[in-house]
């Protein structure tokens, strides 16, 4: 009876294992080549095995019928296949492709002006920008310690690899910003209005940009403000030339925030202290008060709005280069508002909108007049020279924007983008004149439509192509600019990266008085980036090249425009390091940039190197911060060789042939983290142009009187003071800044 048993046994053993079905096959890459280590699941049951070094696998199953059987491994998308199992053997080949992520994936270098996208553009982040010594908390003066800009110090701007101030675009959460700066005053670089603290990240592209944007020809600086905050906070700051207060109040929910702000600023002890040039008997003084308010919405949306409100004045005067014993007197008041309200939403299933509007309108007063020894407004003389320096000008400038952009992701990292602007500008002046009064309105109705695209090859090889529609009313005239970037990782984390683009910008509103008709200006852009970027240090080498086509020509006066006939063209070479790992506290970057380039545009009689262009700068910028003694010290170094400039005593072929003296500075400052009044506080102290170099930024001549050889005196453009020096306490309650400050050092 036993022997019956043990042989039924041993027969269903032997039935059962001959009824097993072999599952085999191979897993591989889209290139052929074996992945080892990948997990092969027959689903719905426990069996299953891994891949080989040879990409083969095999298991044996019970299982019959038709099933899913699927590979995975990380680093790869992972594949499902039918398979049935009935005979002997099943055979399941898969082939994996690269599963693509952010952490492990090239990046585009085109477009980098999605928000927190920090790796696709050179970024300073706010502390950066105020610890920067000799940029006094001005974001525009901290980049100009950046490749591609230029050290332009008698007018504001950004000037960006052989372009003018107007070629490049500043925009604040995706609207571009009327008046990012003061209002001009001859001969003086006046700073940004906003606070580097208002942002969470500036991303600066010197070109090769997006599609997304546009009405630029050399570079774009996105700006994104915080969303909330993470705690409430009342802040305080007093320094000699300025006092501001303010407070931010989140939600016990943590899910809406507003907040206000004033400041008051007052340049008159600084004046009396440190003997400046020209005599501000009217010294700078502006009131800013600006408010805002954000909101989480549904799927992590936000809503931001934000308004901004500046009154500023001043008044000063020179010794009259036209004529000894008189005054050239200017006069400013200011009225500048600005209201920008955004909204992000995520849509589900891999949709997003972006929209946002906003308004801006900017009123200028200006008066100038020539006065004599009692500081008496002169009479009319006859002499064209002097009695066109006594003006009245009323200048008003607006600006309503609407702008949308949708988004798809696509299978990973893959995404498009589209969506459209429009812009309602409207200039209006009124000069008056000792002869006759003008009155001038421009107005222009700008619109565009953009569509993008991310398409992720590979892990390694990334392209994006964009195309741009735009049409101004003021022109009458359309473009279609195609863009695009191709990116090559060659080893983690270093890549290369290729941007061709074409870039349109509706001429200078300010010379279309007379006539509007003109084409769109234009610059196509060639751009080869390598770049080794991780957390601890950043290398970047450029190479680019920028053709100027259809550029603004004017009349011998430079008023009034003629034609879009004007061309030029801008290369260089730029190099940027930064290390912020290899000596402990101390956080350092050296920029260096070639810049070979001329135009023949506006009013320029032969082609060129405008003023605003130098052939080589560089900069080294050094900070040291002690994080046990919360204290830290700052110095940079900027130079630049010399600028072209007019000489009226050369013939117009030597035009701008003459070079100023080579440009250097050193700044220094240092900052200490305190406990004042139960407050965090920071002490803040600089000195610019520690010694006291002599800097030329360019030269007036005067256009009557000549020395003794016959040529037309000149005087030299530098600043208005030779050495600057900033002092300040900045307190605040509610939130310790102290390990924001250590981290952004280590």
């Amino acid at each position: 009876m036993k022997k019956s048993i043990i042989l039924l046994l041993l027969l269903f053993v032997g039935i059962s294992v001959n009824s097993q079905i072999l599952v085999r096959g191979t897993v591989k890459d889209n290139k052929g080549k074996p992945i080892k280590l990948a997990s092969i699941t027959l689903i719905d049951t426990y069996d299953g095995a891994t891949s080989d070094s040879l990409g083969k696998f095999s298991f044996k199953t019970y299982d019959k019928g038709e099933y899913a059987i699927s590979a995975s491994l990380i680093g790869y998308r992972t594949q499902t296949i039918k398979i049935l199992l009935e005979k002997d053997t099943a055979v399941a080949n898969f082939i994996l492709k690269d599963d693509i992520t952010e952490l492990d994936a090239v990046t585009i270098t085109a477009g980098s002006f999605e928000a927190n996208d920090k790796k696709r553009a050179t970024v300073l982040n706010p502390l950066d920008i105020v610890t920067t010594a000799g940029a006094g908390a001005d974001i525009s003066s901290a980049l100009q310690t950046l490749p591609g800009a230029q050290r332009v110090g008698e007018q504001e701007g950004l000037f960006i690899r052989g372009g003018s101030a107007e070629e490049s675009k500043i925009i604040i959460d995706g609207a571009v910003v009327n008046n990012f700066f003061f209002s001009s005053v001859p001969g003086i670089q006046q700073r940004g209005r906003f606070s580097p603290f208002l942002f969470s990240s500036t991303a600066f592209s010197t070109g090769g940009y997006s599609a997304l944007y546009g009405q630029a020809l050399s570079a774009v600086l996105n700006l994104e403000s915080i969303d909330i905050p993470d705690a409430s906070e009342v802040q305080f700051g007093i320094s000699p030339i300025f006092t501001n207060a303010g407070f931010q109040k989140v939600a016990k929910s943590k899910k809406a925030s507003f907040g206000m702000s004033y400041s008051y600023t007052n340049l008159e002890l600084y004046m009396k202290l440190i003997p400046q040039g020209p005599d501000f008997f009217r010294p700078p003084t502006s009131h800013n008060l600006d408010a805002n308010f954000r909101m989480k919405t549904f799927k992590n949306g936000m809503v931001k709005v934000y308004g901004y409100l500046n009154t500023s004045r001043l008044g000063l005067k020179n010794n009259s280069f036209d004529s000894v014993g008189l005054y050239n007197q200017f006069k400013l008041n200011n009225v500048n508002c600005f209201v920008n309200v955004s909204w992000r939403q995520p849509l589900g299933k891999g949709w997003k909108l972006f929209a946002v509007t906003s308004y801006s309108d900017n009123v200028d007063n200006i008066r100038g007049e020539v006065q004599d020894k009692d500081y008496n407004r002169l009479p009319i003389t006859g002499i064209a020279a002097l009695d066109n320096k006594s003006f009245d000008i009323d200048a008003n400038k607006s600006m309503l924007q609407f702008r949308t952009v949708v988004e798809k992701k696509i299978k990973g990292l893959n995404a498009i983008r589209f969506g459209g602007e429009t812009w309602r500008n409207e200039d209006r002046s009124n000069f008056k004149f000792y002869y006759a009064n003008f009155k001038t309105f421009v107005p222009e109705t700008y619109s565009a439509g953009f569509v993008e695209s991310d398409i992720f090859i590979s892990k390694k090889l990334a392209f994006r192509p964009g195309l741009r529609y735009e049409y101004s009313a003021l022109t009458q005239k359309a473009n279609i600019a195609p863009r695009g970037s191709i990116s090559y990782l060659l080893a983690k984390p270093t890549q290369i990266s290729f941007d061709y683009g074409i870039f349109y910008q509706t001429p200078d509103r300010k010379y279309l008085t007379q006539q509007s008709n003109f084409d769109f200006t234009r610059a196509d852009h060639y751009i080869l980036t390598f770049q080794h970027f991780t957390k601890d240090y950043t290398f970047r080498a450029q190479v680019f090249d920028k053709e100027y086509k259809s550029l603004l020509k004017t009349d011998s006066t430079n008023q009034f425009a003629v034609s879009t006939d004007g061309y030029g063209y801008a290369r260089g070479i730029e190099i940027f390091w930064r290390d912020k790992k290899t000596i402990k506290g101390l956080d350092y970057w050296i920029s260096y940039s070639y810049l070979d380039t001329k135009r023949n545009y506006l009013n320029f009689p032969i082609y060129a190197q405008p003023n605003f262009a130098a052939n080589h700068t560089g900069s080294v910028v050094i900070k040291k911060f002690w994080s046990k003694k919360m204290f830290g010290i700052n110095w940079s170094y900027n130079w630049a060789t010399g600028r072209p400039y007019y000489n009226p005593n050369k013939p117009s072929e030597q035009y701008l042939s003459d070079r100023t003296k080579f440009y250097s500075t050193n700044n220094f400052s240092f900052n200490w983290i305190t406990k004042v009044m139960k407050s965090n506080a920071v002490f803040v102290v600089g000195i610019n142009n520690v010694f006291n170099q002599k800097q030329v930024f360019g030269y007036t001549y005067s256009s009557r009187i000549k020395d003794d050889a016959g040529l037309f005196l000149k005087q030299a453009v530098g600043p208005p003071a030779s050495m600057g020096f900033f002092i300040g306490l900045f307190m605040s309650w509610g939130v310790d800044r102290t390990q924001q400050s250590i981290n952004n050092n280590l």
